[in-house]
């Protein structure tokens, strides 16, 4: 499946069901591979109103706000991310995100 056929397929699955967060973090992550930032973040916080995530999509999250140049909501996310990998008992990810974190 190509690139944009993932993406096509994803959109439709967001039209036919708006409330399936999976659909939206899928496509954030089709978004992010193609640089669209604001999308990113567009489905991103969808899906994190949806769900408790554990940390990944936070992280993705903090990177798009880089990537857009807000620092300050970066962090943030980049904060709850390492919050949420706490409390779901991922602490090698929770580890990766404050590196990240630092290195703002």
């Amino acid at each position: 499946m190509t690139e944009n056929a993932r993406l096509e397929s994803l959109l439709r699955m967001v039209q036919a069901r708006p409330d399936d967060a999976r659909a939206r973090f899928g496509l954030a992550v089709e978004y992010e591979k193609l640089g669209r930032w604001e999308d990113v973040v567009a489905n991103l916080r969808t899906y994190l109103a949806k769900t408790d995530d554990e940390g990944n999509a936070y992280g993705r999250l903090a990177r798009a706000f880089h990537e857009l140049g807000n620092e300050e909501q970066a962090r943030a996310a980049y904060q709850q991310g390492i919050e949420a990998a706490n409390r779901h008992g991922h602490p090698t990810l929770a580890v990766e995100l404050e590196e990240e974190l630092e290195e703002l």
